[in-house]
């Protein structure tokens, strides 16, 4: 069977891929559309102070 060296690495493996499975689901789910809203809002605010602008001027 294993032996306890291999056996480590083998649950070394499994930790880090773990790690990598839970982190990309995270930043799929929260991260990623968090930034694309707020750089969202953030160009349309841009662009309403533009118009704002414009018109005062």
């Amino acid at each position: 069977m294993f032996e306890f060296d291999q056996y480590l690495g083998f649950l070394a493996f499994l930790t880090i891929l773990t790690i990598g499975f839970w982190l990309m689901i995270f930043l799929l789910t929260f991260v990623i559309p968090y930034w694309i809203g707020g750089s969202l809002m953030e160009f349309l605010k841009e662009k309403r102070d533009e118009k704002k602008a414009a018109r005062n001027a």
